[in-house]
């Protein structure tokens, strides 16, 4: 997951991963608003709002009452993955095979956020 804030300049920041197993009905989304980090990117940037919508799409993931908390687990990361402009954004879905869910998450938070 990534945080724009100047969406037109496409500069970014990792801020969270969000990881899918459609067999095992698995997802998982981690985040982290390091507040020092982030103000020093983007001195501008309203982390109050950004963290009000980290916490949306967290319970999206985790299947929250709604139209879109209701949907299958591979629906939901679909939709959470979706392009879109907009300060908060994912890459590209990235295939990948693992015998460890939770392990591999945790060695891509560490690789790719941390």
């Amino acid at each position: 997951m990534r945080f724009l804030p100047r969406v037109e300049r496409e500069e970014f920041i990792n801020i969270g991963l969000v990881m899918m197993c459609k067999r095992r009905r698995w997802i998982r989304v981690k985040v982290d608003v390091d507040s020092p980090r982030l103000h020093a990117f983007a001195p501008c940037a309203d982390l109050e709002a950004l963290r009000s919508q980290l916490d949306a799409f967290c319970r999206v993931a985790a299947g929250c009452r709604g139209a879109i908390g209701e949907l299958e687990p591979h629906e939901r990361f679909r939709w959470l993955t979706a392009v879109r402009s907009a300060c908060l954004s994912t890459s590209r879905p990235h295939p990948g095979l693992t015998d460890d869910l939770d392990g591999t998450f945790a060695r891509l938070y560490t690789d790719l956020v941390e």
